[in-house]
């Protein structure tokens, strides 16, 4: 499920981000943000918007990267790892085979 957030479209970009384009990916919800010079860029009908930044209280980060252990923000990426044999979040796993579909490192 995707929540509405406010559109910001990023800078113009050289290249197109996907596998193997030299930026970390990290699965955001419905869609893949990429860490990209000190932003975190989503495509977008053929643009690429800023990720959401967290609105708790105490944090600034974006949501796709957002940790606060009391987060309060429903558009936040704290997305549990569905491996059998992990209980931590999807931004923090380091299973080696991991089988969960939306964690960081599976992209």
């Amino acid at each position: 499920m995707s929540l509405t957030i406010e559109h910001r479209e990023s800078e113009a970009h050289a290249h197109t981000h996907g596998p193997g384009c030299g930026h970390k990916a990290v699965i955001h919800l419905d869609h893949v943000d990429y860490l990209h010079d000190g932003h975190v860029h989503r495509e977008h009908e053929g643009h690429y918007d800023e990720c959401a930044t967290c609105q708790c209280e105490n944090c600034s980060d974006s949501c796709a990267l957002c940790d606060c252990t009391d987060c309060t923000c429903a558009n936040c990426n704290h997305a549990q790892c569905e491996c059998e044999n992990c209980a931590d979040s999807c931004t923090n796993c380091v299973c080696e085979n991991c089988s969960c579909s939306t964690c960081d490192h599976a992209a």
